[in-house]
């Protein structure tokens, strides 16, 4: 029989999410349970998305994985957490007498091949990502439904909320054993149709300190994260989810801005201290704040997960201005290709007023290139055979 013939293979895609009440710091390092709950919103897998594809044959030798064409260690932690946990609950289903699971494929080894459309460990949420799809996929592929919002956080806290399009709340949970620490949609993607984003890359390279090593030594230093666990998300948390419901941005905006601010005034509380931002991010910080006060209105918000790299939230008729304005004042490499990527922007003009009124110093080059997007879906099953990361042989397509 040709290999390809033995081959059960499955191709699914995932979200990144940005969190606009944030998730750091842990109460169980193994099961990765928060201190706090959060809440994010799905971007577009159009502009930013994890693609998988996991393979099962009785001719596979073991378990391996490939990530961005490069081969990786398979007995990573917390990729056996969620490897584990797909194989109990379909043992269990097969168990339990289901006549719609496959249950020859249990016993086989996999193959996993998994690549990013965009800069890994760069603080853009690419372990939310591709941990929501690694289970996504292997739950197709063995057959497991339900709810894998648990099973994903064990993977990366914030691959929850990406099991879910729109607007999530991973909620914290109170149990030992986590089972209620699981991510929710408080609404779809099509919810606020809008609402925009921008993501303003700033720096594509790998972060100088990981978001664990960073909760870790923040939950043991930091005296601001312990009061903003206990005493401000809480409140933030029904605020964000009330203004959400209401679309009303002006609360939304200021709650995202307030909420990334003290998220990095915990990080320099950590001792030592963890600096995120850089000199490009707190001049953005510094840009919408001017913009906004120009208008005498709250048009547009920051944040910034654990790394430089600003998203932007705005209502789509204040999109075209405001990109110009951050063209203005990070101008591009010319040399560097396109500069707005995603989402089409309609061309708009600069004002002397709010030039003057902006009045920064152009930062050039500053600015890497920015994705133009929107609210999303969750992850979903690629049909088209022809998109599989693995070959019939059930090896990459393409190595590095």
């Amino acid at each position: 029989m040709p290999v390809e013939e033995r081959l059960n293979i499955v191709t699914c895609t995932a979200p990144v999410n940005i969190a606009v009440i944030k998730y750091w710091g842990k109460r169980d390092e193994e099961l990765i349970l928060p201190i706090n709950s959060s809440l994010s919103v799905t971007l577009h897998q159009d502009q930013l998305k994890t693609t998988t594809t996991v393979a099962t044959s009785r001719s596979f030798q073991e378990d391996r994985i490939w990530l961005n064409g490069k081969e990786e260690d398979i007995t990573h932690p917390r990729l056996q957490s969620c490897l584990r946990e797909i194989r109990r609950l379909a043992r269990k289903r097969r168990n339990d007498g289901d006549p719609g699971l496959n249950s020859n494929s249990l016993s086989h080894r996999v193959h996993i091949c998994s690549v990013n459309n965009f800069p890994t460990a760069a603080g853009l949420a690419s372990s939310a990502a591709g941990f929501a799809c690694l289970v996504y996929t292997l739950a197709q592929a063995f057959g497991v439904e339900g709810e894998l919002s648990g099973i994903a956080r064990q993977g990366s806290g914030s691959a929850c909320r990406s099991i879910y399009g729109g607007f999530v709340q991973w909620i914290m949970g109170k149990e030992d054993d986590g089972k209620d620490s699981v991510a929710q949609q408080v609404e779809p993607e099509n919810y606020w149709p809008e609402l925009r984003i921008l993501v303003l890359v700033a720096s594509a390279e790998r972060k100088p300190v990981g978001s664990t090593s960073g909760m870790q030594t923040s939950v043991q230093t930091s005296c601001l994260l312990k009061h903003r666990a206990e005493s401000v998300v809480l409140d933030r948390m029904v605020q964000m989810i009330d203004a959400v419901k209401r679309k009303d941005f002006t609360a939304f905006a200021e709650l995202t801005m307030k909420d990334s601010n003290q998220f990095h005034a915990t990080c320099l509380d950590t001792y030592p201290p963890i600096f995120y931002l850089n000199h490009v991010s707190r001049q953005v910080i510094n840009l919408v704040h001017r913009y906004n006060r120009h208008y005498g209105e709250t048009r547009v918000a920051y944040t910034f997960d654990a790394g430089p790299n600003a998203v932007i939230f705005t209502l789509q008729q204040h999109v075209p201005e405001f990109v110009k304005v951050v063209q203005h004042f990070f101008p591009p490499d010319t040399n560097a290709g396109q500069f707005i990527k995603g989402l089409p922007v309609d061309c708009a003009s600069l004002s002397e007023e709010l030039e003057q009124a902006i009045g920064l110093e152009p930062m050039p080059k500053g600015i890497s290139y920015m994705i133009s997007t929107k609210a999303g879906p969750g992850p979903c099953i690629v049909e088209d055979s022809s998109q599989h990361l693995l070959g019939p042989d059930g090896l990459p397509k393409i190595t590095v």
